[in-house]
């Protein structure tokens, strides 16, 4: 029989994504699943219910939530936890650094889950990477929104009344987002300075056109990471970063951290010395901010005339494309283990040991197992048998306890990793944020597309805050 895979309608508020697009839909329908989505699912992203061809609609979400796999983006609230069948998976971006209720219920509810955000930073898991496919889309419309609010173009123009400078733009953090905000305002005809504490990553501004600016300090550490600064090389760094900030027109930053609040990068005095009409887009605002001034999700003008803008979940302002890439995220990282249309589990696959959140009644992930059941938890035993197999009636063969993968170590490193576009220093591992750099970084440089695929991890963290978002 085949596996039953369903997508509800997305809950949380603002949230206009969906975790499925109807091409998508064929492809799982092709390897023999059964394709369940909620009426209305893709409303937000403008996808009419008849588009889904390859699925079958359902009125009431209950029915969604009892399929053996059910595709979310946000995560799921402990009522619709309750109406999963036990042993049931769920995968998506499940915020497992705060989500701590959502957390709970799966795994008293015996769900198998899978967080994108602790996707292993190896070369097969790119095509999963929700955290760098959301930051992508999160750094172009960052640059759109400073543009509307900059009340100047940011082209050269040469008109018969005379000749209109370009405009200056500062990027603060030089990961996936980063990048692709470079690469946006370079289309957009603008001067673009960037900075990140990472030395590596000059090339990869200058190769969009963009001019590093140089404190002199590096920062990096084996792996592509960054080290935290002495407090002598932050206050270096900051002297000259501040001294660009205040004449930009507009500043991006995109510094991120998961799990931990967000970096300060631009200090309330700085943004006194900014001129009138300058713009603030704080891509960080999820985590608190990297701008001192920022209020999470408001646009407003300060007293001297600088805008700030703290936006929250970016990529679900562009919906269209955002749930296209992420429904192909997903695509990618379910689909290897459908087989004969039925959902087999290999608990040695490096993906699924490293991503997995909850199972068995256990939550595997270390830092969020101590963070939500004291440093004294127990860890998970190890599986007793290699697969878990889910027949079409919905049942798994066995319920074995979960692998002890996804160590302390690797959260570590992704979360530096994450933090790649700090720009005042810090400890950047990196999770998956996807880092969302990568290696630490996927670098597909964002001239034309997405980041490429050697690029940094991504600086910002979509789903958490919409997660990177």
């Amino acid at each position: 029989m085949a596996v039953r895979i369903g997508v509800p309608r997305e809950t949380a508020t603002g949230e206009t994504r969906v975790a499925l697009v109807p091409a998508v839909a064929e492809k799982y329908a092709a390897l023999g699943a059964e394709v369940l989505v909620e009426r209305g699912a893709g409303q937000l992203s403008h996808i009419r219910d008849e588009e889904f061809a390859a699925a079958t609609l359902v009125d009431a979400a209950a029915d969604v939530f009892g399929a053996d796999v059910v595709l979310k983006v946000d995560p799921p609230s402990p009522e619709e936890v309750a109406q999963l069948r036990e042993g049931a998976v769920v995968l998506g971006l499940l915020q497992p650094y705060k989500a701590d209720d959502s957390i709970r219920a799966l795994r008293d509810r015996k769900i198998t889950s899978f967080a994108l955000e602790l996707l292993p930073r190896i070369t097969r898991a790119q095509s999963m990477d929700a955290l760098t496919s959301q930051a992508s889309i999160a750094g172009y419309k960052a640059v759109l929104m400073s543009a509307c609010l900059a009340g100047r173009y940011y082209p050269m123009l040469t008109t018969p009344a005379g000749t209109l400078r370009p405009a200056k733009v500062l990027v603060l953090g030089v990961g996936v987002a980063g990048l692709q905000a470079i690469a946006t305002a370079r289309r957009l005809g603008a001067v673009v300075e960037a900075y990140d504490v990472r030395s590596v990553t000059r090339e990869q501004v200058q190769s969009l056109g963009g001019r590093f600016i140089d404190t002199g300090i590096d920062a990096e550490i084996e792996g592509g990471y960054a080290r935290e600064l002495t407090d002598e090389e932050k206050a270096k760094a900051k002297e000259i970063v501040d001294a660009h900030i205040v004449e930009a027109d507009a500043v991006i930053t995109t510094a991120a951290i998961p799990g931990r609040p967000s970096p300060k990068l631009i200090t309330a005095d700085v943004v006194d010395r900014m001129k009138p009409g300058a713009v603030i887009i704080d891509m960080a605002a999820e985590g608190g901010g990297n701008c001192e001034l920022t209020r999470p999700g408001e646009q407003y003008n300060h007293k001297n005339g600088v805008f700030i803008y703290g936006p929250l979940n970016i990529p679900g302002m562009m919906p269209v494309h955002a749930s296209d890439q992420y429904a192909r995220n997903l695509m990618h990282f379910l689909t290897p283990f459908i087989k004969d249309g039925e959902l087999q589990l290999d608990w040695d696959d490096e993906v699924l040991a490293g991503s997995v959140l909850t199972r068995d009644g256990a939550i595997v992930n270390q830092q969020a197992r101590e963070r939500i059941e004291g440093p004294g938890a127990p860890t998970p035993a190890e599986p007793d048998q290699a697969t878990q197999e889910i027949e079409a009636e919905g049942e798994a063969d066995e319920n074995v306890p979960t692998s002890p993968e996804a160590p302390e170590a690797r959260d570590e490193a992704r979360r530096e990793a994450e933090a790649g576009g700090q720009a005042g220093g810090g400890t950047q591992p990196e999770p998956p944020e996807e880092a969302p750099g990568e290696g630490p970084g996927h670098t597909d440089v964002p001239g034309e597309g997405e980041p490429a695929h050697d690029a940094p991890e991504p600086d910002y963290a979509p789903g958490e805050e919409g997660g990177a978002r």
